[in-house]
């Protein structure tokens, strides 16, 4: 079977800023990668550029089961196989969560797949409470990252990408994540987790970790690697590579749309 994700000399700019600098990544079925690194140093940004948003100019290759990603717009990466959980889910008053994956079903060839999926999830995931609510709205920040989850299992993208998703929580919300992004996997869906912090990694089991450090992978090796990281930071890291890449701001992308 095809790699679930395969990225090969990934650069992005804004204007002359240059944020990726030759980034190469690959992640396959049934894997779960993390990035990690300091702020600033591009993560959210390799979210963005797999996602199509259009503030950047990126060059090189990403491609998805087989399917090249750069030059697509957002709704065509969505199709083909690519998904989003955001640092900061959007709340959307008004549209249940139930009418948002109807509507994601009239648009998509699997439709009759994703509908019969929103219910089995709902219980797998522990997300039946959701459904008849507006999306995110009224949720605590752990409940909005377990319902971005749940939206993925629905959608079954080919590849999961989750910026972040323990950014603000408490220590039972991020092991309610962590459990929730456990339950999602499979075999076929790869899934890069973008985190800051090494707690969520307590509750979860990587098959590789990465270290971004302006703009590019640094370093990369087992779940041992974080652990290392928890103890030694990422100072000696920045001042071997040069410093940290500028970072954008976090866009308002909704998961896999």
């Amino acid at each position: 079977m095809t790699t679930a994700l395969e990225v090969r000399d990934l650069r992005a700019s804004i204007g002359s800023v240059e944020i990726l600098k030759g980034l190469d990544l690959e992640v396959g079925f049934g894997e779960l990668h993390v990035i990690m690194g300091p702020n600033g140093s591009g993560k959210s940004t390799l979210c963005h550029v797999l996602m199509g948003k259009t503030d950047y100019q990126a060059t090189g290759s990403a491609v998805v089961a087989g399917h090249e990603l750069m030059g697509e717009d957002v709704e065509t990466r969505a199709r083909l196989g690519v998904a989003a959980a955001f640092q900061y889910p959007t709340e959307i008053p008004g549209v249940t969560l139930r009418e948002l994956l109807e509507e994601l079903a009239e648009q998509r060839s699997d439709g009759a797949d994703i509908r019969a999926r929103i219910d089995e999830a709902a219980v797998r995931l522990d997300a039946t409470r959701f459904l008849d609510r507006p999306v995110n709205e009224g949720l605590s920040g752990g409940e909005k990252k377990r319902s971005e989850i749940f939206q993925l299992a629905v959608l079954a993208p080919r590849v999961a990408v989750l910026d972040e998703i323990d950014s603000g929580l408490d220590v039972d919300a991020v092991r309610e994540v962590a459990e929730a992004v456990e339950v999602m996997r499979g075999p076929d869906v790869g899934v890069l987790l973008i985190t800051h912090y090494n707690r969520i990694l307590k509750y979860l089991k990587p098959d590789r970790v990465h270290v971004m450090v302006a703009g590019t992978i640094v370093q990369s090796g087992g779940p041992e690697l974080a652990e290392e990281l928890e103890d030694s930071g990422y100072a000696d890291l920045v001042a071997q590579f040069g410093g940290v890449a500028p970072e954008a701001p976090e866009g308002d992308f909704l998961a896999g749309l």
